[in-house]
């Protein structure tokens, strides 16, 4: 019987899916940036949240989650 540890997806593909979670994020915060530009950065990242959580199996908001909204509402993204 095979191993399922051996059962992984090539190297493209893992490339691909990083990325396009990369531009999931990219698209999360430009969109929160022109929302919460100059707020503290709590509500920035209540709404990064709101736009993440949907969009990948398991999300749970990490660290940074709380970098990129402590950026916004210093207004690092414009």
């Amino acid at each position: 019987m095979a191993d399922l540890t051996d059962v992984t997806w090539n190297q493209e593909a893992r490339d691909k899916m990083l990325t396009d979670a990369d531009r999931v994020l990219q698209d999360a915060v430009r969109e929160v940036a022109a929302e919460h530009e100059g707020d503290d950065w709590e509500p920035a990242f209540a709404a990064l949240n709101e736009r993440l959580k949907g969009r990948f199996i398991d999300y749970e908001p990490g660290p940074d989650v709380r970098k990129y909204a402590e950026a916004i509402a210093r207004g690092y993204y414009r």
